[in-house]
């Protein structure tokens, strides 16, 4: 017995417990953004950003395997912003605006969706928070999908990446991870390749391994580009054991290597921004999907803590 200690019969700490507020000076923050309008199919994404701080409340601050512990670590939680009934095309100023801000006080800003059309104002936010240009940026995506979907029918979850490089994001600067057979169609295939998009199936994947593929993205963005940002979409999860993805398939990727991209890319010095996006909380069953969420936002704030320095916990 360690009666020094606060017992831990009935709660340990937990990811939820770092949340706070007020913590301007936090490493990181945390932004909900529950963009649901525009969804090629209808759902409750809008959900995510609330499931996923009440799923943090059942993850621990302390990593078994490397020894470290969060605990002392604070979290800006910036709250949900207002976007119902907003279609990405009037979501995009309030999410670009309330997100660049955070880019520019912290080491690394979180946003939850919503759908993937986040993913746009994410860039833009990125972009003016840290003062650079469009194409000094670099983009990351885990997604089953392209997301170049034309945009003559306006902004969907779709085409966010088609959006981003009429924008002016050269293809040069995407790397796209987890892209799956039969979820996509030979034009958009053929428009990566004309854009220079680095295009990586889910067959590579489980060839070479997320380690050495995720490595491998983010430093060969990193030397072209001022800061990155991953896009994880949460459907390029095997659709079998993640119920709370609409458009996940089968054959998609393992939550362990969706856990260890996310590692990696927290820890990376060029890493200033992320998001999740297209967990609908509506069709989970039994919390499987919003523990993998939590479990992917603690991997992300862990390869942070390891960039800023923090170290194993002494051993008890």
């Amino acid at each position: 017995m360690h009666e020094d200690r606060e017992s831990e019969c009935r709660r340990w700490r937990a990811m939820a417990d770092l949340l706070d507020g007020t913590a301007e000076d936090a490493p990181l923050a945390l932004l909900g953004a529950p963009l649901a309008e525009g969804s090629l199919t209808p759902g409750r994404c809008d959900l995510a950003p609330q499931a996923l701080r009440r799923a943090l409340a059942r993850v621990s601050t302390y990593d078994l395997e490397t020894g470290i512990d969060l605990a002392d670590l604070a979290i800006r939680d910036a709250g949900d912003l207002d976007l119902k009934l907003l279609r990405p095309e009037a979501a995009f100023a309030p999410i670009r605006d309330a997100f660049a801000p955070l880019v520019a006080r912290h080491a690394l800003a979180v946003m939850i969706g919503g759908n993937n059309a986040i993913t746009r104002p994410a860039l833009h936010a990125l972009a003016g928070g840290l003062g650079v240009r469009l194409d000094e940026l670099g983009l990351v995506t885990l997604d089953a999908h392209f997301d170049l979907r034309d945009t003559d029918c306006g902004l969907i979850n779709g085409n966010p990446v088609r959006a981003l490089i009429a924008d002016g994001l050269p293809g040069s600067h995407i790397v796209q991870i987890g892209l799956q057979p039969f979820a996509n169609t030979a034009r958009m295939h053929a428009f990566a390749r004309e854009q220079g998009i680095r295009i990586v199936t889910m067959a590579e994947v489980r060839r070479r391994g997320i380690a050495a593929v995720m490595e491998e993205a983010l430093d060969a963005l990193a030397d072209r580009v001022a800061a990155i940002h991953v896009d994880f979409d949460i459907d390029v999860i095997e659709r079998a054991l993640l119920p709370a993805a609409p458009g996940a398939r089968p054959g998609g990727m393992m939550p362990a290597d969706f856990f260890l991209a996310a590692r990696i890319a927290g820890a990376h010095p060029k890493l200033r921004s992320a998001d999740l996006a297209e967990y609908d909380p509506a069709l989970d069953v039994a919390e499987i999907s919003a523990l993998t969420a939590a479990r992917w936002f603690a991997e992300l704030v862990a390869g942070l803590a390891g960039r800023i320095g923090m170290r194993a916990a002494a051993a008890s």
